[in-house]
């Protein structure tokens, strides 16, 4: 008996995914629920898993392609034998071919790993065609990425390397490219990009949007995670972060004024009863923003675990679609990168994002003396159809005073 691999519903509004990666190949044995496939939405990456046990064959999709949801991609052939070298062929064909083109809204695979033999690195897809490119191994090429993962950058990393190690220079010198064309490389972008790039252009364009700024001093903060952290550690096995102090302070702050907690909603104003923060983390496939719900009822462990299991499961794909949806505030850390000053663009439909910065020992005033004290600089961008910049000013304010005040958190004053 023949069962059909479909695309299966990935959630509402989305009609299509693409086909990321074949974890396995035309001719390969399959059990019931492994997973056969890799797909990329505009929000996560999934996994497709066997609807029987057998063999699978006649793909129709190869990597990089687009399909429907609930097309047929695959058949699993439940009478069928496997044949003993079709993984490492199809393997080589998925890896090699070239990524199609959608006409005219192309998407491109990025992101999703796929596991290798045992002792190999993970290969990305865009790795394995890069590789496939150039003529490369894996074993050419040294992975940087979470996990051993093997990352496009590393594969253009040593190709643009004047010494590429014995390996690369066993082989043949590359013909050195004709201008233009070896000076640019056309990607298309991946679903998720595509929806990031969709959706920062709408919050441009149909909200009005402005961006109020202060500094705060985070040496209470510092004081309290010095004396408190190992003990923190030792009981709720994660380390007490700044984040959760943030998310704390937002939530007083939201509580203070609901109209940062709101959305516009046609013509009507829609205010949250409820605080779902979300929370910008680094990916695999870049900035996602997974929600905490409920923040208001959560303890600063909680928090601290949230965040942390939301950054594990970023780098591995592992986000799911009900995570990244329903935020009602967002808070950003781009002072884990280095960022002085930014000025964040709100998620539609929510009304604001705080937006955190890198901590500097900066000369300050304080009590008519020049001190040397641990300062953040932050940012709040709003939408000013709902929040006044009074109340954007005076919101700042609020979550400046919690921070340099930490004990008010605790008593709710």
């Amino acid at each position: 008996m023949t069962v059909e691999v479909k695309v299966p519903e990935v959630g509402e509004s989305i009609t299509e995914v693409m086909i990321v990666e074949w974890l396995k190949s035309d001719g390969e044995g399959v059990a019931l629920d492994d997973p056969l496939a890799v797909i990329e939405t505009d929000k996560a990456t999934l996994e497709i898993p066997s609807p029987a046990t057998g063999v699978l064959g006649a793909l129709r999709k190869r990597n990089g392609e687009w399909a429907n949801v609930g097309e047929i991609i695959a058949e699993i052939d439940e009478n069928a034998e496997p044949t003993a070298t079709a993984k490492d062929a199809s393997s080589e064909q998925a890896s090699s071919a070239p990524v199609p083109e959608k006409s005219s809204d192309a998407g491109g695979a990025s992101g999703a790993s796929s596991a290798s033999d045992a002792g190999k690195a993970f290969v990305m897809p865009a790795a394995a065609r890069l590789l496939a490119e150039h003529d490369l191994a894996t074993g050419d090429v040294t992975a940087t990425g979470p996990g051993g993962r093997l990352l496009k950058e590393d594969v253009q990393r040593h190709v643009e390397s004047p010494a590429k190690g014995p390996a690369a220079t066993s082989k043949p010198p590359a013909p050195p490219q004709s201008a233009p064309e070896g000076r640019e490389q056309v990607v298309p972008m991946s679903p998720l990009r595509r929806a990031v790039a969709r959706r920062l252009v709408e919050a441009q364009q149909t909200a009005a949007l402005l961006t109020t700024f202060n500094e705060l001093d985070m040496t209470a903060v510092k004081s309290m995670r010095k004396q408190y952290g190992e003990a923190f550690k030792e009981r709720y096995g994660i380390k007490l972060g700044f984040m959760s102090f943030f998310v704390k302070a937002a939530v007083e702050a939201l509580k203070e004024f609901p109209s940062v907690n709101a959305e516009v909603r046609g013509t009507d104003l829609v205010y949250h009863n409820f605080f779902d923060i979300g929370i910008a983390v680094g990916g695999g496939k870049g900035l996602v923003v997974p929600v905490i719900r409920g923040a208001d009822r959560l303890s600063f462990a909680e928090i601290e675990l949230a965040i942390s299991d939301f950054g594990a499961r970023a780098m591995a794909n592992k986000i799911e679609l009900a995570e990244l949806t329903g935020g009602t505030f967002t808070i950003s850390n781009g002072g884990i990168y280095g960022s002085l000053l930014s000025t964040p663009i709100v998620n539609p439909p929510q009304s604001g994002i705080l937006g955190l910065h890198a901590i500097g020992d900066r000369a300050v005033v304080v009590d008519g003396q020049i001190v040397v004290r641990p300062m953040m600089n932050v940012a709040l961008t709003y939408e000013h159809r709902l929040v006044d910049g009074r109340e954007a000013v005076t919101f700042l304010r609020t979550i400046k005073g919690i921070i340099e005040d930490p004990a008010r958190m605790i008593l709710e004053v």
